[in-house]
């Protein structure tokens, strides 16, 4: 059975770590390279770094950043934020980033998922999908969250697979920051039609959560924030939880 994995999440704006509820009320939650220390030196699996802004100001995202994260973690991390070329990928990657993560650029060229993956190989591409729901239909939307789309979020998943992503990271916007649970039906069905790992994210609040959204949502990863940050769950103790409900986890 694979390893599943825990991945803190640093949203970062001007250079700080930050976090709200649905995407929204923005609160200062730390120094994202110390964060990052932290997190690998308690047991994350991987790290995301998500700079949220760089789409919605139309600029890139930090590379000096990036640069600072390498030299302080010694586990996976992906970035995101204002990527949508060859050379904004190989710049991160070169910077020391192991993956990165594209979201608003693929939605409005679709081929760029497909020249990613054949210039750097699918592995290193992850395509996050933030979704909401609205009349019983899950939507992407883009420009972190602000701008909804009329695409369906299981077609969007199935099209970026095909096209050569590694990896989706499922962003429900309504479960973002409130800490009730995962969107486990949603992330289950994306699971079942896709042969690509899943990375949940939003609404984890307690341990619990993160055993539901393994077994009940079929997630191969679970992200997480805020509940991380403000130190509502240790790490160490959520892998240790994971491994006495029989879920398989690399030991901090």
């Amino acid at each position: 059975m694979l390893t599943k994995r825990i991945i803190p999440c640093l949203d970062v704006k001007d250079g700080k770590t930050v976090k709200g509820i649905n995407f929204e009320n923005l609160r200062d939650a730390g120094d994202p390279v110390e964060l990052g220390a932290l997190y690998a030196s308690q047991g994350a699996d991987e790290l995301v770094f998500l700079d949220i802004t760089a789409t919605v100001e139309n600029r890139k995202t930090l590379v000096e950043l990036v640069k600072r994260v390498a030299q302080n973690v010694n586990i996976p991390f992906t970035v995101g934020g204002g990527i949508s070329s060859i050379a904004d990928v190989s710049a991160l990657l070169n910077a020391g980033a192991d993956k990165v993560s594209i979201n608003s650029s693929a939605v409005k060229n679709p081929e760029l998922v497909n020249e990613l993956a054949l210039e750097f190989g699918s592995q290193c591409i992850v395509v996050a999908i933030d979704t909401k729901l609205y009349d019983q239909k899950s939507k992407v939307h883009t420009h972190g969250g602000r701008r909804p789309t009329d695409i369906d979020t299981f077609a969007w998943a199935k099209e970026v697979a095909d096209r050569g992503a590694g990896e989706i990271l499922l962003t429900s916007m309504d479960h973002d920051g409130v800490k009730k649970g995962f969107a486990n039906d949603l992330t289950r069905k994306l699971s079942e039609i896709l042969s690509i790992p899943i990375i949940a994210s939003g609404g984890g609040g307690a341990m619990e959560h993160f055993v539901d959204v393994f077994t009940k949502g079929k997630a191969d990863a679970a992200l997480a924030a805020s509940v991380f940050h403000f130190k509502e769950i240790d790490i160490p103790a959520l892998k240790t939880y994971l491994a006495e409900h029989h879920i398989v986890v690399r030991p901090s």
